[in-house]
Order: structure tokens, then C-alpha cells, then sequence
């Protein structure tokens, strides 16, 4: 798996109800059935991707997330993880908000649009920049959102979202290792994790 779902997939307990928005393929629902036996649904709005989810047996729907999620009871689930997608919501505050009703803990990951590189190809080129983790030219990129590491942590604090757990991590490529930074990781990390939940913002450590 991508490393960040490595980081994800440790942070979920045996057993646990999970549902995954934006699940693909299914890579991390499927790890998640069979290594820690969780009771597991998904969201995907690629038919061909909610296909393969299904062949492999999984239990995924195909549809909006904004949508559907409205469908869900509250507390419905013990983890609802949102990966590599919020920086394609347009309406993230209301969409978390959502979340954070159907589940008890929210797990969000995102490109960190302020990590060294992006700061020094807008500096030095004067264009959108790009990379391996955001490759898209400016008119054709899905990413509507910009959002930074610190950007979501203020985020947190403003909508009274607790964080329990974050992870900053520096992945040079999409589908290769990666490691956790606790150095300066709002300039050096590629991607973001957070695990958070309703109340006031308190980390803890990964």
C-alpha cells in the first residue's frame, strides 16, 4: 500500500466499524477486512473503481460523498477516513462536519501544498508549481483546495475539531517508502495525516 495508508491503516483497531470516502480501488478496505478484520464500507464515484471494490468483495457504493453521506445515521461508524481527497471537496467545513456526526473519529489526509519545493518553483519560476504528489498543470488539476499542514491544524482550532493523533510524512513518491518527519513539517512533509474528532484541539503524539 501507499505509505500513508500504511500510517492510516495502524491507527485503526481490530474489529472497528470503518467507512472509506473515496476508497478507489479498495486497497485499504480490502487490508483492513482481511488483517484486522474490520466491519468495512465505501464510497467511490468511479464505477470502474467501485467494480474492482466489488470483485474483491467489498462493500462500496457508488456516488457523491457530499451526497451520501447525509444517508448515514450519526455515529455509525468508529472511523471515517477521508484520503487524499479534502483538497477536492467543495465544501470541506461542511463536509467534515458531516463526518464527524457519522463517525467518532475522522481520519483526513492531503497533499501539503507548502512543502519546499512548491514554495521554491513559485518563487524561482513564477508559475503554479508541480511535483510527483501534485502533477496536475493549473487547468486541469481535480485539487481545488490549497491546504497546508498548519492550515488544517488553525482549521481544526476554529471548527472545535480535536486532534488525536497527526502524522506529517515525506513520501517522495506516491506509491513508494516513506518516513514520519518531526522536523520542520509544514516545510518538509509531502503529505498530512490527521486523526481528529469533536471537541477542543489537543495533539497527541503519533
Amino acid at each position: 500500500m501507499r505509505y500513508d495508508l500504511e500510517i492510516i491503516a495502524g491507527w485503526v483497531k481490530p474489529g472497528s466499524r470503518v467507512l472509506d470516502l473515496g476508497c478507489g480501488s479498495g486497497e485499504l478496505l480490502d487490508y483492513l477486512k482481511k488483517q484486522k478484520r474490520v466491519r468495512g464500507s465505501g464510497i467511490e464515484s468511479a464505477e470502474a473503481q467501485v467494480a474492482e471494490c466489488i470483485e474483491k468483495g467489498l462493500q462500496v457504493l457508488q456516488g457523491d460523498i457530499n451526497e451520501e453521506i447525509r444517508d448515514y445515521p450519526d455515529q455509525s461508524f468508529d472511523y471515517v477516513i477521508l484520503s487524499q481527497t479534502l483538497q477536492q471537496v467543495y465544501q470541506p467545513q461542511e463536509l467534515i462536519h458531516e463526518l464527524l456526526r457519522v463517525g467518532k473519529q475522522v481520519i483526513v489526509s492531503f497533499p501539503n501544498f507548502s512543502h519546499w519545493s512548491i514554495r521554491l518553483q513559485l518563487l524561482v519560476n513564477g508559475y503554479a508549481p508541480k511535483n510527483r504528489q501534485l502533477p496536475y498543470d493549473w487547468y486541469d488539476t481535480p485539487n481545488i483546495r490549497v491546504i497546508t499542514l498548519r492550515d488544517f491544524r488553525i482549521f481544526a482550532q476554529k471548527f472545535g475539531c480535536r486532534i488525536d493523533r497527526e502524522a506529517p510524512v515525506k513520501s517522495p513518491k506516491e506509491d513508494g517508502p516513506g518516513r514520519l518527519l518531526r522536523f520542520l513539517p509544514n516545510l518538509r512533509a509531502t503529505y498530512g495525516i490527521f486523526m481528529i474528532s469533536r471537541g477542543q484541539e489537543s495533539t497527541a503524539p503519533s
